[in-house]
C-alpha cells in the first residue's frame, strides 16, 4: 500500500467528494494511448472511405495548376483564381476525413473518465518548473510504464510491418507491370490497409493502458483512515454542532407538530402516558392521518393545545397506544386500525352533531376492539 508524507498506509478507497476535488483539479484518468489509437484507426477508416474522393480532388488540383496558358502566367488574377479554386477543392475534399478525427478524437477518449474541464488545470504555477520534481517524474513508475509503452509500441509496428510487407509482397512486385493509373490506385489501397491494420495492432498497448491508467488513477487518490475521520468531520460536522441541529430539527418539528393540533378531530389519549391527534376529511383522505403524537410532558402539551382549541379528547388507552406505537406523524394509520379508528370518529361526528342540536346523544364512547397484532402494553 501507498503511504502519505506522514507515514501513515493509504489504505482507503477514495470517497466521492475526494473524486469530485480531483476532477477539479483536473485529475482524472485519462489513457492517451487509447486517444491516439482512435485517432489513427478512424483516421484509416476515413481514408478507406473518402479515398477515392482525395485521389480525384488531388487530380483536380493538378489539372487546375499545370493546364495554364502562356497569358495565363503573365496575369497575377488568374493566379490567383487558381489558387483559391485549388484551396476549395481541396478543403471540400478533406472535411469529411477532419470530422472523422474530431469525432474520434472527442467521442473515444473521454470513455475513460469521462468529460471535464478544470481551470485549475490551465492555471500556471511555479511548481511545474522545479527541476527537482521533473528529475523525480523521469525516475518514477509512471515514467518506466510510459518507456514501457514505448518500446512496446516499436517492437508491435516493426513485427506487423514485417509481416504485412511479406503478405504484400507479390502485389509491390505486380506494381511494375501494371498501367500507372492501376498502379497508382493499387498501391495507394496497399498503403491505407497497411496503415489500418498498423493502427489496430496498437490496440493491444491501449488494452493494457486503459486499466493500469484507471488502477494508478485509484491508487493516487487512495485515502488514509485520518483522511476519510477528518473529511468526515469536515462533512458532517462536530458532534457538537450536530447535536445543536438535531435539537433544532426537534423544536421546528414538535412547532410544526402542535400547530397542527388545533385542526384536528379528536384527540386520543391514555390518561397519563400518550396522546395522538388524528383528522380526517373523506373528501380529500383515503385514510385517517395523525398530526401529532406525544408521550408524558409532550402528551399533556397536547392535551392542553386541544382543550384551548375545542378539540373533542377521548380516552381509549389500548388504541391511544397502539395509534402511537404504529404510526408515524403525517401518516394514515395502519389498515389494521381502520375499523377501531373509524368507530371512534364515527362517535366524534355523531356528537359534533348532537351538540348542534342536529341529532341524538350518541352517550358514552363504547369500547373499542383492536386486532392483537396492533396491541401495546
Amino acid at each position: 500500500m501507498a503511504e502519505n508524507e506522514d507515514g501513515q498506509e493509504r489504505s482507503e478507497d477514495p470517497s466521492g467528494k475526494k473524486i469530485e476535488e480531483a476532477r477539479k483539479k483536473g485529475q482524472i484518468a485519462r489513457s492517451r494511448e487509447l486517444g491516439s489509437v482512435a485517432v489513427m484507426i478512424f483516421g484509416a477508416i476515413g481514408l478507406l472511405m473518402f479515398g477515392s474522393m482525395l485521389i480525384q480532388a488531388g487530380e483536380e488540383v493538378f489539372r487546375i495548376n499545370f493546364q495554364v496558358s502562356a497569358d495565363d502566367l503573365q496575369d497575377p488574377d488568374v493566379a490567383m483564381h487558381r489558387l483559391l479554386e485549388s484551396g476549395w477543392v481541396a478543403l471540400t475534399a478533406l472535411v469529411p476525413l477532419f470530422i472523422v478525427l474530431v469525432v474520434a478524437a472527442i467521442g473515444i477518449a473521454p470513455l475513460v473518465g469521462g468529460f471535464n474541464f478544470s481551470m485549475q488545470a490551465v492555471q500556471p504555477k511555479l511548481s511545474k518548473l522545479n527541476p527537482l520534481a521533473g528529475l523525480k517524474k523521469m525516475f518514477s513508475v509512471q515514467s518506466l510504464v510510459e518507456l514501457g509503452k514505448s518500446i512496446a509500441k516499436f517492437l508491435l509496428v516493426s513485427v506487423a510491418t514485417i509481416f504485412i510487407l511479406d503478405m504484400n509482397r507479390d502485389r509491390f512486385l505486380a506494381l511494375g507491370f501494371q498501367e500507372p493509373d492501376m498502379a497508382m490506385a493499387e498501391g495507394i489501397s496497399i498503403v491505407i490497409w497497411a496503415f489500418f491494420y498498423l493502427c489496430c495492432t496498437l490496440l493491444l498497448i491501449a488494452a493494457v493502458d486503459v486499466p493500469f491508467q484507471l488502477y494508478q488513477y485509484k491508487k493516487q487518490l487512495m485515502m488514509t483512515k485520518q483522511e476519510v475521520r477528518d473529511e468526515y468531520k469536515e462533512t458532517e460536522g462536530k458532534p457538537e454542532i450536530k447535536s445543536k441541529i438535531r435539537s433544532k430539527q426537534k423544536e421546528i418539528a414538535y412547532s410544526r407538530m402542535m400547530s397542527a393540533v388545533p385542526k384536528a378531530d379528536v384527540v386520543i389519549t391514555n390518561p397519563t402516558h400518550f396522546a395522538v391527534a388524528l383528522k380526517y376529511d373523506p373528501n380529500s383522505m383515503a385514510a385517517p392521518i395523525l398530526v401529532a403524537k406525544g408521550a408524558d410532558f409532550i402528551a399533556e402539551q397536547i392535551k392542553k393545545v386541544a382543550l384551548a382549541n375545542d378539540v373533542l379528547i377521548l380516552n381509549s388507552p389500548p388504541l391511544a397506544r397502539s395509534i402511537y406505537y404504529h404510526t408515524e406523524i403525517d401518516r394514515q394509520i395502519p389498515h389494521g386500525l381502520y375499523v377501531a379508528v373509524a368507530q371512534v370518529l364515527a362517535y366524534v361526528f355523531q356528537l359534533k352533531r348532537f351538540q348542534q342540536g342536529k341529532g341524538p346523544n350518541p352517550g358514552v364512547l363504547p369500547d373499542v376492539k383492536l386486532p392483537d397484532s396492533m396491541k401495546r402494553d
